[in-house]
């Protein structure tokens, strides 16, 4: 995309770059009985949406994005309380989560990097106040990871790694 800036006596081009990105990684549920759902949205678009996660497969997806930074979110839905075991005295005994691993962007594995730029906002299923918490892999409350990037990806990559 071209744009064009004028003022008062010039004009220039200003040039916004368009790339395309190929995003995977892998999904799976730690109780396949329980009808964790989950989604992918991106500028309010839902990319990925899948009601019950019910065996473990791999995402993919692509993306036509302007240069600039960005945002996916990840959304845990579904989950309910008897999806939890809880004893006694409190302690989680049994619990459905949904965990993601191995994300990629063009087929380069951020690992560590995934994880770093990513937050995880959740409420402990309506239980307590709103929160916000690293996230490590595992989304256990109904709820959003957001995953902050920017690209060229290729600029991201050398300034993250």
């Amino acid at each position: 995309m071209c744009l064009t800036k004028c003022g008062v006596g010039s004009c220039s081009s200003i040039s916004i770059g368009m790339e395309t990105i190929t995003v995977n990684f892998e999904l799976d549920s730690s109780n396949y009985a329980a009808k964790l759902g989950f989604l992918v949205m991106y500028n309010n678009n839902v990319i990925v949406d899948i009601d019950h996660v019910d065996n473990k497969r791999t995402i993919g997806f692509d993306l036509e994005l302007e240069d600039g930074d960005h945002e996916l979110q990840f959304i845990l839905k579904n989950k309910i309380i008897d999806d939890t075991t809880i004893d006694e005295v409190g302690n989680i005994i049994t619990d459905a989560c949904l965990t993601i691993d191995s994300f990629e962007i063009d087929k380069v594995a951020l690992g560590y990097n995934f994880i770093k730029h990513c937050v995880y906002h959740h409420n402990f299923n309506g239980n307590q106040d709103k929160i916000e918490e690293p996230f490590y892999g595992t989304m256990g409350c109904n709820g959003t990871v957001i995953f902050k990037f920017s690209l060229p990806f290729y600029i991201w990559l050398l300034e993250n790694f």
